[in-house]
């Protein structure tokens, strides 16, 4: 088949048995392991001539092995012209500064004028086929109305060394993520972590909420107070979060949880509306404007996939909370 490559070796004699995907994992470590996995089952892998069709099987040493990595087929999401910041590119990844409104990949409701559709066009035959679809390697996401920096694959390497550091969430890697967020009230500490397992509510599937037992998954946030907003008579602040752990509407849960909502968010900061009349009518006019969960994903470092150099990017505040910011401080 025309595209098509193929790969063979032959294992040391005395290597140990070992599972054929953990082989596979090594010998072609620009693939992803899920990809390799399904490369097995389709029948594209061969152990001494006959095809190996589960990942699990041992394999000993001396064993001839030979890989077919079929080309890959067309992106099902189409690529539209999409403006995009890019913060950053090169031939293995791609920094985007997202803007709200934007979401990030196709999904029922949003088939069109996402993210992923935009790189398509973008970045074109530059991508690789991650999943043997050319399509960009998504390792996080931001909510459609969170703004701000989101790094993206455009290979099988990159995506996987990205997607292990995001795994990791920098317990012991070099990833770096934090978030500016307006919230109500001041916390009453400067520094704080909030360690609150979450799962999906039983009440309102779009919601996310903190649980108890083995059905939450962990979560993890810290947060330090920059800005008790207005200065003379604080309903609000400005406050940095940084992720321990990457789960859907982490920090909105979690500041919620403790007593403290950002400004604008509907789903978990309803129960706040009232305290926007303590506002003056240029802030409130300000939060209106704004129209969105007020949180922006400012720092964004991770090491480079490829050459191991450590990568570092800062976002300023987008003009809609720079604009809340500088009513909040008058």
């Amino acid at each position: 088949m025309s595209g098509e490559t193929q790969r063979e070796w032959i294992l040391e004699p005395d290597a140990a048995p070992e599972r054929l995907d953990r082989v596979m994992a090594r010998l072609s470590s620009d693939l992803s392991r899920s990809r390799l996995q399904a490369l097995i089952r389709e029948g594209q892998v061969e152990v001494d001539g006959m095809p190996a069709l589960d990942p699990s099987r041992k394999i000993a040493g001396g064993a001839r092995i030979a890989l077919v990595v079929p080309p890959p087929v067309p992106a099902e999401p189409q690529g539209e012209k999409i403006a995009l910041a890019v913060v950053y590119e090169d031939d293995d990844l791609i920094v985007i500064d997202k803007p709200a409104g934007l979401v990030v990949h196709p999904a029922a409701g949003h088939e069109s004028g996402t993210l992923v559709n935009a790189l398509i066009a973008h970045c074109g035959e530059s991508l690789s086929g991650i999943g043997g679809v050319k399509r960009p390697g998504i390792v996080h996401r931001l909510d459609k109305d969170t703004s701000g920096l989101l790094v993206v694959a455009k290979n099988d390497r990159s995506h996987q060394g990205l997607a292990d550091q995001f795994a990791d969430h920098g317990r012991t890697g070099p990833l770096e993520r934090a978030y500016l967020a307006f919230v109500w009230g001041v916390p009453d500490r400067q520094r704080g972590t909030v360690d609150a397992a979450l799962a999906r509510s039983l009440h309102n599937r779009e919601k996310i909420a903190v649980v108890q037992g083995e059905r939450g998954r962990y979560a993890i946030t810290h947060y330090e107070l920059i800005e008790p907003l207005p200065p003379a008579v604080p309903t609000a602040s400005l406050v940095r979060c940084e992720l321990e752990t990457g789960r859907t509407h982490q920090i909105r849960v979690h500041m919620a949880h403790i007593g403290h909502p950002l400004l604008g968010d509907t789903l978990y900061g309803s129960g706040f509306k009232t305290k926007a009349n303590r506002l003056s009518e240029p802030q409130q006019a300000a939060l209106k404007a704004l129209n969105r969960q007020a949180l922006h994903a400012a720092i964004l470092g991770f090491e480079h996939p490829k050459t191991g150099e450590f990568l570092r990017f800062e976002s300023p505040l987008p003009a809609d909370m720079a604009a809340l910011l500088t009513a909040l401080r008058t």
